[in-house]
C-alpha cells in the first residue's frame, strides 16, 4: 500500500474518524461524569445541611418538651417557692439525666443562674454562658420558649429555655445538650457523608487554627482537614474541591455557634472520587472497545479501499484518454455496485461528449434566439477580417445598430413579443444583405452588427442607408403593427482603429451618437469621443455645482395685458461656472434631462423659488412664480410629496406657484403623467402647458388635464405682426384656451407692436425681452418699482 495512494488515505480516514470520535466521546463522557458528579454532590450537600438543621431542631424540641415537663412539676415549683436549694439541684440533675441534658439550670427573674445540675457550672459560670442565657430568656418572653446553639466550655451546645409559671413567671428552666458524637454518627449513617465539628478560639494575638472536636474522619484526616478550612473571618460556605490523602471532597461549611471567644462550625463532606468510581470501569471498557474497533476497522477499511481503488484506477486511465480526445476507450468493469454505475456513466459520458462539444460551441458562438453569430464569434470574424485586410493593404468596415423604442415594445407587449420582433429584424437584415453576403450578428439585447470585409466607406454608408430604409417599413406580428427605427454607427479599419476591440468600441460610440442625434447613420469621428468625455465631465461638474451652490435663480416677469401690471414671474436656472463663467441653460438643461440630473435641479429651483416667494411675501410683494418641470419629474410618483415638504418648510401657499409642463413631457407616458398632475393640482398648484402648439398633444388629452394655463410658444409670437398665419394660430390658441376656461400667456414678446396685437386678440399675459430679460431674483424688487413708475395702472 503506497503512502499517498487513495487506498492508504481511505484506511487512514476510517481509522482517524473512528479514533477521533472515540477519543472525543471519551473526553466528553469523562467531563460530563465529573461535572454531573460535582453538581449532584453540591445538591446533596445542600440537602444534608437541611437534614442536619432538621435534626438539631428535633433535639431542640425534645429539650423544650422536657423542660416544659420539669417546669410544670409541682414539687419543683414548691421547692423554688421555699428556696429549697438542695431539692432544686437534685430535681434539675435527675430530670436532666432522664432526657439526656448535660446541663440543666434554674434562672431567676433577674436572669442570673441560681442553680445548676453541674456543680462546676454553677460555681464558675462563664460570662458568655450568662449572656447566652439572658438572650434566650429575652426571646422566650415574647414567644413562650426559645432555643439556640451556643458554646459552653469551648464546645457547641443546643440550649432551650422555658418559663416556670405559678401562675405568673417565677423563674426559668434552661437545658442544654452537647452537639457531638451522637449527632455526627446519626448524620453519617443517614447520608454516608463525612461530618466534622471544628472549633477555633480567639486569642489576643489573633485567631488560632481550627481544632477538631468530633469527626467521622480518622484523626489524621481530621487534623489535615483543620489545615484546609479557611479561618472564621473569611466566611466561606462552600469548597468545591479539597484533597485529603488520595481522596477529593466537595465541602460545605455550616456555622453552628459563635461568641466573642469561640467559633464552632460543622464541615459536611462528600467524596468526589467515590461518586465517579462506578464510571471509571465504564471508561476503561470504552477504551478497550476503541482499541479492538480500530484493529477491526483497519482490516475492513483496507479491503474496502482495495475494492474501490482498483476500478477507480481503471476509470482514471479511461478518463485521461477521453480528455485527450480518444472516445474509443473501453471500460471493463463488471461490478454491480456504485463503482459499476460509475463505469456505465463513463460510457454514457463518452458517447455524449462529442455531441455536447458541438452544442457548447454553438451556444458559445451563436445567438440562440436569432441563430445569428453572437458577440464572441463576431469578434473572431472581425479579427480575421482585419488580418486579411492588413495583409492585402485593404480596409474593412463594421456597422452597428441599436433599435429605437424596443424597450417600450418590451414593456407594453411583453418579452415574448419582443423576442419575435428581434427574429423578424434578423430576417429582414439577412434579406437585405442577400444570400451571398455576410450574415448579421446579434451582439446582445437589441444590438446588431454587420461585418463588411474588403469594403469601402461609401459601400458601408450605402448599406447603412438601405438598412435604415428597410427598418422604416412596419413589421406585423400577431395582428400588431410595429414601427421601428435604428441608430447606425459606422467605423472601419485602418481609418478608425487598428484592432478589433478598439474598432468595436468606436463603432459603438458612433451608434450612440446616431441615436442621440436621430440622424440615421453616423460615421465615427474623434470629436464624438471628445463629446462623450465632455458629457461625463459635465455630469460631474453639475453635481459639484449643486453641492457648491453655483446655480442661481433668475426670473422673467409676466405682465397682465389688461392693465400692464406685473402679476407673475417665471423662475429660470442659471449656472455660474468657476472657470467658464456664465453658462446658458441650453448648454446643460438637455443633458441634465438625458442623464436624470434634472430631478435634482428641479428640486433645487423649487426650493429656491419657495424661499424667494417667502422673502417677497414678507416685503409685501405677492407674485405667482412659474417653475418648469420635465418628463422625468412627471414620472417621479413622489414629486407631490417633495413639493409639499418644500412648501411647508418655507411656509408658502401652493397657490403662489404655477408648474409649467411641455406637451411632449405629458405624451411620453400619459397615464403616469395624469396621475402625478392630478395630485399636484389637488395640492393647489396651478398647472400650465408650456410651448403649446409645438408638441404632439391631442385635444382629447388636453381636456382631461387639470391645467389652468396655456402658454403659446414663442415661435408663433416672435413675428406675428408680420406673418398673418402666425397671427391666426395665436388667435385660435387664445380662443381655444378661453373656451376651455384657461388663461393664455404668450412668450417671446420683443416689441410693442406684438404686445399691442396680443392685447387686441384678448391674450391674458405676455412675457418676453420687450418687457424684461431674465434677471437675478434679487434685482426684481428694484426693477418692479421702476416698471410701475413707467407703466402706471391703466
Amino acid at each position: 500500500m503506497r503512502l499517498h495512494s487513495l487506498e492508504s488515505r481511505v484506511v487512514t480516514l476510517f481509522i482517524g474518524l473512528l479514533l477521533t470520535l472515540q477519543l472525543a466521546g471519551f473526553f466528553v463522557i469523562r467531563n460530563t461524569i465529573d461535572s454531573n458528579a460535582r453538581n449532584a454532590i453540591e445538591e446533596s450537600l445542600k440537602l444534608n445541611e437541611k437534614i442536619l438543621l432538621r435534626l438539631l431542631d428535633q433535639n431542640a424540641q425534645k429539650l423544650i418538651q422536657g423542660a416544659i415537663v420539669l417546669a410544670k412539676e409541682y414539687a419543683f415549683r414548691e421547692a423554688i417557692g421555699t428556696h429549697d436549694t438542695e431539692t432544686i439541684v437534685s430535681t434539675l440533675s435527675n430530670h436532666g439525666k432522664r432526657i439526656g441534658s448535660d446541663l440543666t439550670m434554674l434562672v431567676g427573674l433577674d436572669r442570673r443562674i441560681t442553680a445548676s445540675s453541674s456543680t462546676a457550672a454553677s460555681d464558675d459560670l462563664s460570662h458568655s454562658l450568662q449572656q447566652s442565657v439572658a438572650a434566650l430568656i429575652q426571646t422566650a418572653e415574647k414567644s413562650g420558649s426559645a432555643a439556640s446553639t451556643t458554646i459552653v466550655d469551648g464546645k457547641p451546645y443546643q440550649m432551650v429555655v422555658v418559663p416556670i409559671e405559678a401562675p405568673v413567671t417565677i423563674s426559668w428552666v434552661v437545658m442544654a445538650i452537647p452537639i457531638g458524637k451522637t449527632l455526627v454518627s446519626d448524620m453519617h449513617e443517614l447520608s454516608l457523608m463525612q461530618i466534622s465539628l471544628l472549633t477555633a478560639e480567639k486569642k489576643a494575638t489573633g485567631n488560632s487554627g481550627w481544632i477538631s472536636n468530633v469527626s467521622t474522619l480518622s484523626d489524621e484526616q481530621a487534623a489535615e482537614l483543620t489545615q484546609l478550612i479557611p479561618p472564621p473571618e473569611k466566611k466561606v460556605s462552600y469548597l468545591p474541591n479539597i484533597q485529603i490523602d488520595e481522596d477529593q471532597y466537595s465541602t460545605r461549611i455550616m456555622q453552628l455557634a459563635q461568641n466573642e471567644q469561640v467559633s464552632t462550625i460543622a464541615v459536611l463532606q462528600l467524596s468526589i472520587s467515590q461518586a465517579v468510581a462506578p464510571y471509571k470501569k465504564l471508561q476503561l471498557n470504552l477504551l478497550v472497545l476503541t482499541i479492538f474497533g480500530a484493529i477491526i476497522a483497519s482490516v475492513f477499511s483496507a479491503i474496502t479501499a482495495r475494492r474501490i481503488t482498483g476500478p477507480v484506477t481503471q476509470l482514471a486511465e479511461t478518463a485521461r484518454r477521453l480528455g485527450a480526445g480518444d472516445y474509443t476507450a473501453t471500460i471493463d468493469v463488471k461490478q454491480k455496485d456504485e463503482i459499476g454505475d460509475l463505469a456505465r456513466t463513463f460510457t454514457t459520458m463518452r458517447d455524449g461528449i462529442a455531441q455536447r462539444e458541438k452544442e457548447i460551441r454553438r451556444m458559445a458562438y451563436w445567438d440562440t434566439l436569432t441563430n445569428l453569430p453572437n458577440r464572441a464569434l463576431f469578434t473572431e470574424m472581425l479579427e480575421e477580417a482585419i488580418v486579411m485586410a492588413r495583409s492585402h493593404e485593404k480596409s474593412c468596415y463594421v456597422l452597428m445598430m441599436d433599435l429605437d423604442r424596443f424597450k417600450h415594445v418590451n414593456d407594453v407587449m411583453g418579452h415574448r413579443f419582443g423576442d419575435v420582433l428581434l427574429n423578424q429584424v434578423a430576417i429582414r437584415l439577412s434579406d437585405e444583405l442577400g444570400s451571398g453576403g455576410t450574415k448579421p450578428a446579434r451582439l446582445g439585447g437589441d444590438e446588431f452588427a454587420i461585418l463588411l470585409p474588403n469594403a469601402t466607406k461609401e459601400e458601408a454608408q450605402n448599406l447603412a442607408d438601405r438598412i435604415l430604409r428597410a427598418l422604416e417599413k412596419p413589421i406585423s406580428i400577431e395582428d400588431q403593427t410595429v414601427d421601428l427605427g435604428a441608430g447606425v454607427g459606422i467605423a472601419g479599419f485602418p481609418e478608425h482603429a487598428s484592432d478589433a476591440q478598439n474598432l468595436l468600441s468606436r463603432v459603438e460610440v458612433a451608434m450612440y451618437a446616431a441615436k442621440q442625434r436621430k440622424s440615421g447613420a453616423v460615421i465615427y469621428s474623434p470629436d464624438i469621443d471628445k463629446s462623450s468625455q465632455k458629457s461625463l465631465s459635465l455630469l460631474s461638474e453639475l453635481r459639484a455645482a449643486l453641492e457648491q451652490q453655483a446655480f442661481r435663480m433668475y426670473v422673467q416677469p409676466k405682465v397682465g395685458l389688461n392693465n400692464g401690471q406685473v402679476i407673475a414671474v417665471e423662475a429660470l436656472v442659471r449656472w455660474i461656472h468657476p472657470e467658464r463663467g456664465f453658462i446658458f441653460p441650453d448648454q446643460f438643461i438637455p443633458f441634465a434631462e438625458q442623464t436624470g440630473f434634472i430631478r435634482q435641479l428641479t428640486h433645487w429651483i423649487m426650493n429656491e423659488a419657495a424661499r424667494v416667494c417667502s422673502l417677497w411675501n414678507s416685503q409685501g410683494l405677492h407674485l405667482k412664480i412659474s417653475v418648469n418641470i420635465s418628463t422625468r419629474d412627471l414620472m417621479d410618483q413622489d414629486l407631490p410629496i417633495k413639493f409639499a415638504h418644500i412648501l411647508q418648510q418655507h411656509q408658502v401657499d401652493a397657490s403662489s406657484f404655477c408648474l409649467e409642463i411641455t406637451e411632449s413631457a405629458i405624451m411620453d407616458d400619459p397615464v403616469r403623467a395624469f396621475h402625478t398632475l392630478d395630485r399636484l393640482h389637488a395640492m393647489g398648484l396651478d398647472l400650465s402647458i408650456d410651448d403649446f402648439g409645438t408638441g404632439y398633444s391631442s385635444l382629447a388629452y388636453l381636456k382631461r388635464l387639470p391645467v389652468n394655463e396655456l402658454k403659446i410658444d414663442k415661435s408663433f409670437v416672435l413675428k406675428m405682426e408680420k406673418d398673418i398665419d402666425d397671427t391666426k394660430i395665436v388667435k385660435s390658441t387664445i380662443d381655444l384656451g378661453h373656451n376651455m376656461s384657461l388663461r393664455v400667456v404668450a412668450e417671446g414678446v420683443e416689441n410693442t407692436e406684438v404686445m399691442a396685437l396680443l392685447k387686441e386678440l384678448g391674450c391674458d399675459q405676455a412675457q418676453g425681452y420687450f418687457i424684461s430679460k431674465p434677471m437675478p431674483s434679487t434685482d426684481l424688487p428694484a426693477w418692479l418699482e421702476k416698471w410701475q413708475q413707467n407703466n402706471p395702472p391703466s
